[in-house]
């Protein structure tokens, strides 16, 4: 029996050949069945993805991850239909096989079994997973960390190389439910449910993480933790120095707004002012 323990090689290392990583995420466009999508032609929809994939990478991205941001409201994990997996799946495989950079993939809200999914039929190596254990009040109502569901659904697929990166404190919520318990506990609760990576993030999309409390959660773990949300060329290089990478998206659109495009100028920043935190 494999001991319980957070121990274990890097995921970051792993997944990136590098102990520091950039991630740049991709804001899918409203899918067909979303109360957001207009009716058009899919191509529209992954050649804006495929676009923004390609400024990223082009700008200096170690790697990618795709997400039904568009489709606003999020449903609960078992409101979601297939076709939401499905169109997140040909994206994923689009983009990895156009940039050939490892993917990840997080399914709102708080979909890790559609994310393995989508994971093993896109070619990715890692999924998020914003409430991975214990529970909050999300946006959707009350979310219940889904981790012993999602196991055994990895497990069904074969897919123990799909990596889980599970978010600590998340955001867009109330943690009224586990307030007795501190963010070191919580942290400490991803790594004893299998987890590969924590990620610290702000209160909203957009918003910086707390460097207090990013320092918070790598002292409770020795899992690789990320910041992901409200990463800047002003905060970059102070995020990487305590982290093992960023997830970012908003300030990398035009006018920073998590919906637009990515700006190129805005990749480039971001990038040179993390690069004296990056190895070669």
């Amino acid at each position: 029996m494999q001991p319980v323990s957070d121990h274990r090689p890097s995921a970051i290392r792993e997944i990136f050949g590098r102990d520091k990583a950039l991630i740049g995420m991709i804001h899918c466009h409203p899918f067909p069945g979303a109360p957001r999508y207009k009716a058009g032609p899919m191509d529209d929809i992954y050649d804006a993805a495929m676009r923004d994939a390609e400024a990223l990478i082009e700008g200096g991205f170690h790697g990618l991850m795709v997400e039904n941001h568009g489709d606003i409201p999020f449903s609960k994990p078992e409101d979601i239909g297939p076709e939401t997996a499905a169109f997140m799946a040909v994206i994923t495989d689009r983009v990895r096989r156009a940039t050939g950079v490892p993917m990840g993939v997080n399914v709102l809200a708080n979909a890790p079994v559609p994310a393995f999914a989508v994971a093993v039929a896109g070619g990715a190596q890692f999924i998020r997973v914003n409430q991975w254990a214990n529970a909050y009040v999300a946006n959707e109502g009350f979310m219940e960390g889904r981790a012993a569901e999602a196991m055994r659904y990895r497990s069904l697929l074969r897919a123990e190389n799909v990596r889980v990166f599970a978010d600590s404190h998340v955001k867009h919520g109330a943690h009224a439910i586990t307030a007795d318990r501190s963010v070191t506990e919580l942290t400490r609760d991803l790594a004893f449910f299998d987890a590969d990576a924590v990620i610290a993030t702000g209160q909203r999309t957009g918003d910086a993480a707390d460097l207090g409390e990013i320092g918070e959660i790598a002292a409770a773990t020795d899992l690789p933790v990320v910041v992901g949300s409200g990463v800047t060329p002003d905060n970059v290089a102070a995020i990487l120095s305590r982290t093992a990478g960023a997830i970012v998206a908003s300030s990398l659109k035009t006018g920073g707004v998590w919906w637009n495009p990515v700006e190129p100028a805005r990749v480039a920043r971001l990038v040179a002012a993390a690069a004296p935190l990056l190895e070669p």
